[in-house]
């Protein structure tokens, strides 16, 4: 009596259930079907207990690989997890499946039982697949913005350069250079997003190709002049990166002009380090400092695009006296609750 009460409790719990679901004994005869399993894949309930899983339908459960699994858990040989399969109707979609299957606890002398839960991702695949085909394009679409993004400003620093040496002026020449360089600058970032995955810019190796764009084209003698890059392994959103970066063109250009003449030796140090989501950003050289040639430029280090970009990014500029040369600290002191640049 407790085996049959046990065992007619299993069949009222897969008959009830709203998953599809099928109860089969060791020969692989449907013992009972849901009501969801019938509705699911168009069977009659009435008829289907009593048939192998196999002759369910127009023979479509028929799967030499399905039946060998399905065998070998009845035998206790082995349990389904999370099986993939495709059921093909005669006249009918193709039906993306998950199978699952166990073979039910019972005792010595009763028949084993095996469950089998049938789940349809048919829907969930096909938006998946739309969804990676999608991404798949605008990853495309991307790419050829970033090439053509990349062409057009070399095209621009191109022609700044082609301007630089039919200009009559040198001040013409100066401000076309400068202009050469913020264009560079970037075409650096732009670089480093094109082969970013999360569209965050690592700023060390920024900072590094940056430098040295500026010193292949302002740096005469690299055996005197040196710009060398101290930065920890911080990241920052592309808007901050691009504030960032014109910063440090400004500066290092700035001591290039003004804090070597006669083309001294020095070098020129950019750093960048964070603790939190405060951070701070510094140009420093060695060269002849505020009170020397570089005086002529001090209005220039605080104000104007850099002391711009430095509003833009919430951060305060101090000049100093390094003794020797010059440092700029550009600083974001932070909030509690803020993210990282």
């Amino acid at each position: 009596m407790k085996h049959q009460s046990a065992s007619s409790l299993g069949l009222a719990l897969v008959v009830s259930s709203s998953t599809p679901l099928i109860l089969l004994n060791e020969q692989l005869v449907v013992k009972a079907a849901s009501g969801s399993f019938c509705r699911s894949f168009s069977v009659d309930c009435n008829s289907v207990v009593g048939k192998q899983l196999f002759e369910l339908g127009d023979g479509e459960w028929d799967i030499p690989q399905l039946r060998s699994l399905l065998t070998a858990t009845a035998a206790g040989n082995a349990a389904i997890d999370a099986y993939e399969m495709d059921l093909e109707r005669p006249g009918g979609p193709t039906r993306n499946l998950i199978i699952h299957a166990h073979v039910l606890d019972h005792e010595e002398d009763e028949a084993p039982r095996l469950a089998v839960a049938v789940t349809d991702v048919t829907e969930a695949l096909q938006a998946r697949r739309a969804h990676d085909a999608l991404v798949q394009e605008k990853q495309v679409l991307l790419q050829e913005l970033n090439h053509r993004v990349a062409n057009s400003l070399q095209i621009i620093a191109s022609v700044l350069m082609q301007r630089v040496r039919i200009a009559q002026s040198e001040e013409t020449r100066t401000h076309l250079r400068e202009a050469h360089h913020r264009v560079m600058s970037v075409a650096t970032l732009q670089r480093q997003l094109a082969s970013s995955a999360t569209g965050e810019v690592a700023l060390r190796p920024y900072f590094t190709d940056l430098c040295a764009s500026i010193g292949a084209s302002m740096i005469l003698d690299a055996e005197l002049l040196s710009l060398t890059v101290e930065a920890d392994g911080s990241v920052a959103t592309a808007d901050k990166s691009v504030s960032m970066g014109l910063i440090v063109t400004e500066l290092v250009i700035n001591s290039l002009k003004h804090a070597y003449p006669s083309q001294a030796k020095g070098r020129i140090r950019i750093g960048f380090h964070s603790t939190g989501d405060a951070w701070t950003l510094t140009v420093a050289d060695d060269g002849v400092g505020i009170e020397g040639g570089h005086a002529s430029a001090k209005s220039g280090l605080g104000t104007g695009i850099v002391n711009a970009l430095a509003a833009q990014l919430d951060a305060t500029v101090e000049v100093t006296n390094a003794d020797p040369g010059c440092l700029v600290s550009i600083t974001h002191p932070g909030t509690a609750k803020a993210t990282a640049p």
